[in-house]
């Protein structure tokens, strides 16, 4: 079997540029370049492409064009979305969310509001009974509930949601958006261009009509109220033109992925000591963590890149938190030792196969480096 100089599985964190929005990236770089905001024909054309974008994004995610803006990172549309929630609310400055949400709803908790935490089960998923007896109790001005988890790859139940009235309601998309259908229930929603292969620095803010949101940053005189700063014009129809073409073929790149990520996860767990994690059916498509007992994740990761497999590490400590992933804590399973793999596109069988060639002996091999 020939294996390719270098095999990416990590399309979890960045996808490169799909093809239609490279082709719309290059022509909207002379058309889109002026200020969206003037009245000279240039503006005017900057503009329509700006409103042509967002309706092909509402489009994907059926949503009114009027309730999707375009932000500087997903990052900043969680931060925008979860705290626009939390000011609209007029008092209430609770926010319960679960113990596996992302890092920046969690950073963005503790720096606007007071954080209310409900656990989850061995498979990353929540309990929505003890979510909603959380939610029912006074001074929530909104929940957190992501829509899939960045690491493990677990879709959480956000339709079940009993939520009352005055409560808003967040979710983290940034890791489905394009991939599934947007929960129904959400008022606020996030996704970033990047996950689905768009450029990098487009975020994607769904703010519902109905939704008790209030700009939580200092106002700005742009288009749009809920955005801040000069829209990248040619960047968001990039990112508009990659999701139009990622919806449109993901029911067979899905059906495609769920078949290999199946097939990693029965070849992983025939390694010997390693732990498949998350939900084995209620997950993304393209994605599958495990963790490999006496082994440390960053010298598995090392390992395997020198191989020429690129993947990702949920569980070492790294150089800016020195702290193992929280979301595996959460779960209570094994913090150390752990890969995420996800898939790109055009990721082959062969690659595949190739992967779980070598994952074996770069196990046996660091295992052996301390004695076992």
């Amino acid at each position: 079997m020939t294996t390719p100089a270098r095999v990416d599985l990590d399309g979890a964190s960045s996808l490169p540029l799909h093809p239609a929005a490279r082709q719309t990236f290059r022509a909207a770089l002379d058309a889109g370049w002026a200020d969206p905001r003037r009245l000279h024909g240039g503006a005017r054309q900057a503009r329509l492409l700006l409103d042509n974008a967002r309706a092909v994004v509402a489009e994907c995610l059926d949503v009114r064009p009027d309730e999707v803006t375009f932000t500087h990172t997903g990052t900043d549309a969680v931060h925008r979305g979860l705290l626009g929630l939390v000011r609209g609310a007029r008092g209430a400055q609770d926010v319960v969310h679960t113990a596996v949400e992302h890092s920046s709803v969690l950073h963005a908790v503790t720096w606007g509001a007071q954080a209310r935490p409900v656990p989850v089960d061995g498979t990353g998923r929540v309990d929505v009974e003890a979510l909603n007896a959380e939610v029912a109790r006074v001074g929530v001005a909104a929940v957190a509930v992501q829509h899939a988890n960045h690491e493990v790859g677990t879709i959480q139940p956000v339709d079940a949601l009993d939520v009352p009235d005055g409560v808003g309601v967040f979710v983290d998309a940034c890791a489905s958006m394009g991939r599934l259908d947007l929960p129904r229930r959400a008022d606020v929603v996030a996704g970033s261009a990047h996950k689905w292969g768009g450029p990098a620095g487009v975020g994607v803010l769904v703010v519902r009509k109905g939704a008790r949101w209030r700009n939580p940053f200092p106002e700005d005189d742009r288009i749009d109220e809920r955005s801040s700063g000069f829209e990248n014009v040619p960047a968001a129809l990039a990112a508009a033109a990659a999701l139009q073409a990622v919806v449109a073929e993901r029911d067979r790149v899905g059906t495609e992925q769920h078949a290999l990520i199946d097939l990693v996860r029965h070849r992983v767990a025939a390694v010997g000591d390693v732990e498949v994690v998350g939900h084995p059916t209620e997950r993304l498509p393209h994605l599958v963590t495990f963790s490999c007992l006496y082994v440390d994740g960053e010298a598995l990761v090392t390992e395997l890149d020198r191989r020429g497999f690129s993947v990702a590490s949920g569980s070492a400590c790294t150089a800016s938190t020195l702290r193992p992933s929280h979301v595996l804590e959460a779960m209570g399973v094994l913090t150390h030792g752990n890969v995420r793999l996800s898939l790109h596109r055009d990721t082959t069988r062969e690659q595949v196969e190739a992967f779980c060639d070598a994952l074996g002996p770069v196990v046996t091999e660091l295992r052996a480096r301390v004695g076992l």
